[in-house]
Order: structure tokens, then sequence, then C-alpha cells
């Protein structure tokens, strides 16, 4: 392997436990190494600090995968790095959420830039690396094997490689089937049936978004609906009406869901009907419905979710997104009555969860009200955090009452 010399910067921020080093950390390297090769990387001292990925299209120049001098990276070391995640969920998730999980969450699971979901027997991939993107056989071939070998089906791998990040890597964009010798072309299929929390969906790996459907909110959905019994339900930004479908098999009295996208009201009154739930759906905008409610002092509604897409995904725009997440915050909790419920959240990484709360005791300020907390709670644990990698702890959740 080709040899880079990284700043002390750098150096310190690795062995603290952060597997990315950028262009302007790099202090030395030679001039014939390729995109996408890996690297050693030395300290100044000539100390080695890890292994990893380059780049050099890429902002995120190195992006570490291993610390250990010794090893080596042929595809043994791929499947114990895969068989490891996969174990993993084995011991912390339940049975039945095997039917639509997570089984790779890149960094977290020292596979930089890779996203694994299994929805039934599907398998969707996301690769937002070069170094990932030029070692993939190898990789979701182990992928495959290990599953199997634990007596989970895979009939099909579809790459969703599809996102415009993958150009910042000088990678190209599609999607379609991954073609493998452990897969028969006639079992590929992009529509699968996943059971989550007893709820039915159906999972567009093709053209869902992101790999098809978000699984983040599992337990979070769960939590909802278990203090939704009698309650009248407003779920904001719906998308697929997950939380919503949770809120009515929990004994809700009612069920309202709102979203802006036609697309999303389509699939929502269908996973209702699927289901055999009366939601009601409504195609708004979730600022403009608030306010309304406020503004005629509509009080209805006692339970109110919020999860709003991510409002910043940039720390240049946090400022922005601090005020798009208190306004609809500051309208829910002045709608809701006396001793009503809010669930709210952020998916994105950088509002932390400091500025969260900060952001959530202004709007309850502004409101005129307080807030009594039954739970906090973050992404499930098949995206499990690494409390040295902050970009892996995105997700907030909190559960409130109003009083």
């Amino acid at each position: 392997m080709k040899v880079i010399t990284i700043s002390k910067r750098a150096e310190l921020a690795v062995k603290g436990g952060h597997p990315w080093v950028y262009g302007s950390e790099v202090e030395a390297c030679p001039a014939d190494i390729r995109p996408g090769d890996i690297v050693r990387v030395l300290s100044k001292k000539g100390k080695f600090i890890g292994s990893g990925f380059y780049n050099p299209q890429s902002k995120i120049t190195v992006r570490i995968i291993s610390t250990n001098a010794n090893d080596v990276f042929d595809d043994s070391f791929w499947k114990r790095r895969v068989a490891y995640a996969i174990d993993y969920r084995l011991q912390v998730m339940r049975p039945c959420d095997f039917n639509n999980m997570r089984l790779i969450f890149g960094e977290a699971d020292q596979l930089p830039g890779l996203t694994v979901d299994r929805f039934e027997d599907i398998l969707s991939v996301q690769i937002l690396s070069l170094g990932m993107e030029l070692r993939k056989e190898s990789i979701i071939n182990s992928l495959i094997e290990v599953l199997r070998e634990r007596n989970l089906s895979v009939s099909c791998v579809y790459e969703r490689n599809d996102v415009k990040i993958r150009e910042l890597e000088g990678i190209s964009l599609y999607k379609g089937f991954f073609k493998s010798p452990l897969l028969k072309e006639k079992e590929q299929k992009t529509i699968a049936h996943i059971v989550e929390n007893g709820i039915t969906y159906n999972v567009d790996v093709e053209n869902g978004q992101k790999t098809g459907f978000f699984l983040d909110q599992k337990f979070n959905r769960l939590a909802v609906g278990q203090i939704a019994k009698g309650k009248h339900v407003l779920d904001c930004f719906t998308h697929t009406g997950a939380f919503a479908l949770n809120a009515a098999k929990g004994g809700a009295a009612s069920v309202t869901a709102v979203d802006i996208s036609e697309e999303a009201v389509t699939m929502t009154q269908h996973n209702a009907v699927q289901n055999t739930y009366k939601i009601d759906v409504v195609k708004a905008d979730v600022f403009d419905y608030l306010v309304t409610l406020d503004k005629t002092h509509n009080h209805f509604f006692d339970y109110i979710i919020l999860d709003p897409p991510a409002f910043s995904k940039s720390r240049q725009t946090i400022h922005e997104a601090f005020r798009g997440y208190k306004e609809i915050n500051y309208r829910a909790m002045k709608v809701l009555p006396r001793g009503g419920y809010l669930a709210t959240c952020s998916c994105s990484h950088f509002m932390s969860e400091e500025l969260f709360i900060k952001m959530l005791k202004e709007a309850a300020r502004d409101a005129g009200v307080t807030l009594k907390q039954i739970a906090t709670r973050q992404q499930a644990p098949d995206h499990p955090i690494i409390m040295t990698i902050p970009e892996t702890y995105y997700l907030k959740f909190f559960l409130f009452q109003i009083v």
C-alpha cells in the first residue's frame, strides 16, 4: 500500500475515534496513488495511524477503515467486517425486525459510504464512497453469504446509487440490480411487503425515498402508538403515514395525516386502506395548516406529531433551520390543549440535541406552555450511534405532555 502523512490535528481526530481525514489535513502523499486505493496513514513522526480509502476528488480525502497495522484487505477481511455488523443486529434487534432492518450503517459499521437495508428478502444498497464502489462485489457477495449462513434469505440486491452526493466522490449515478453468481435473475423484484410494529407496508426499493423506506423511527412510532388511545391525533409531514398508522393501531379516537406531497398523500391513503384503519389524509403545507388551526383557535387535536424532513443539510443553514423547527413546534404547542401530547423530532445531525432542546424551550416559552417530558429517544439501534462520530447521531425524538 502507498503511504500518506497527515497533520497533527488529523492524527488526534483519528486516534480519538473519528474516521475522516480532510484534504487540507494531508501533508504528504505519492503522486501515483490512484483514487479509491487503500493507503497506510502515518503521523508526521512516521507512526502508523490507520488504513483507509483515498480519494483526492472528495473533501473527505481519506476514510479510515482500520487502525490495525496487521489487517490484510482481502475477501476474508470484508466478510468478517460484514459478519460483525449482522451479528450485532441479531443481538440487539427483535426477531420480527429482520423483515425490515438496516444491516449496514456506513461509518458506524466501519464500512464507510455503504448503506444496506433489508426489506423482506430484498437488499437495498447505496454506496457513497469511491473506495466502497470499487470493492462492492466482494463486500455485497460476502453480505449475501453471511445472511444465508444465518438463515436469512436474499433473493436479489437492488442498487440505489442515484444520489447527487456520489458526484462529489467522482462516481457516476445509476440504479439497478446487482449481478452476482449467488443470485438468480428470475428472482429479481423491486416491491417488498414488510411488517413493522404489526403494520403492513409495500416498499418500492426502485423509486422510494433513500433506500425505499425510513426504518430509523421504528421504535419511536411504537412509542407514539402506546399513548394514542382515545386521542385525536394530527400527524404532520406524514410521508408514508407510518406515525399515523401506529396511532390508529394504538386506539386513537381519530387520526388526521397532513403532507404537502401528492405522492405522500397517495401512499398514506393506500397504507391506511391496506391496514383497514380510518385516517383522514389532507394535502396541505404543514406550516399553513398549523397557522390556520392557531388563528381559528381550533383545539380539536390533543396529540400532534411533528416529523419534518431535515431542515438543515449543512452547518451554514442551521440558523434558518432553527427558526423553521421553532415555528412548527410553537404553532403545535399553541394549538394543543392543556394535557395534550406532542411528539417532535429532527433528523438533521447539524441540529444537535443541545440545539434542539434550546429550540424547544424557546418555543414553549413563546407559546406560554410547560413541557413535561415523557421520553427522549434516538434512531433505532440498527442505526448505531458511535460516540466518537457525531455524524452517526442524527435523529432526536421527544415526547411531551403540554401542561
